[in-house]
């Protein structure tokens, strides 16, 4: 298994770190560098990388609004000098967030961590595919129980409006209230019923009871917008789900 990766930082030094310690990994293959957060836009969905080592601090554009701009979705760690920004790059479902200067065995860590997801999460997608052939579901779960506290409420899955990939776990959001589920949202998509439903994002799930309006940007990337004013990204492996529904 190949895997493809870009290297996206302001520094020189550091990305020629980063070339020396992906250099003695034979999964890895370099594509290209960026040093600049347009410029890294650009190159990530001109050139598809299964995976970016991203700063966060760069000029004209941090990390986090280079993942909002872009369509393609590819695995991230983040590679940084602030340490202050984790919880938000694993909001971000990032695979991993490395602080400079980087350790080279823990950065061993994060690749292996990387490699193992996107072999678990081929794999998962090839028995999904298998039961879709085996087994034609026409019927989808009504309810869910979410744990609150100490409580485990009955949710009606039609009241789920989106739901959020943070890490390992996944947060529901709803009218009026916010779940965490310990499933991750590749378990959680294959509960709910695909016409109603749908992935915009390896990271994101929308209730298209609940979707506002579609908006189309100039680069042919897609933005969702929901009743509650929240928006995402809609990744271009997800696009072709939102264009079956357009007539």
């Amino acid at each position: 298994m190949t895997i493809t990766c870009l290297i996206i930082d302001d520094e020189k030094l550091a990305r020629d770190l980063l070339r020396e310690y992906i250099g003695q990994i034979p999964e890895l293959e370099i594509i290209g560098e960026a040093s600049k957060g347009k410029e890294a836009v650009e190159m990530i969905d001109e050139l598809g990388p299964d995976l970016i080592f991203l700063d966060v601090q760069m000029p004209g554009m941090t990390g986090f609004e280079v993942l909002d701009e872009i369509n393609h979705d590819p695995y991230v760690i983040f590679t940084t000098a602030y340490d202050q920004y984790a919880i938000k790059a694993f909001e971000k479902n990032a695979v991993d967030y490395l602080l400079k200067p980087l350790d080279e065995e823990r950065f061993k860590l994060a690749v292996k961590r990387t490699l193992e997801r996107i072999k678990l999460e081929q794999n998962n997608v090839g028995e999904l595919l298998r039961n879709m052939k085996t087994d034609n579901k026409t019927s989808y779960d009504s309810h869910i129980f979410v744990q609150k506290s100490e409580k485990l409420i009955n949710l009606p899955v039609e009241e789920i409006m989106f739901l959020e990939a943070s890490g390992d776990y996944t947060i529901l959001t709803t009218k009026n209230d916010q779940f965490v589920s310990s499933s991750g949202i590749g378990k959680l998509e294959e509960i709910l019923n695909p016409e109603l439903f749908i992935r915009v994002h390896r990271s994101t799930i929308i209730n298209i009871n609940f979707l506002k309006e579609i908006e189309k940007h100039f680069n042919g990337g897609m933005i969702v917008k929901m009743q509650s004013g929240k928006s995402f990204p809609v990744s271009r492996t997800y696009a072709k789900l939102i264009r079956k529904k357009v007539v």
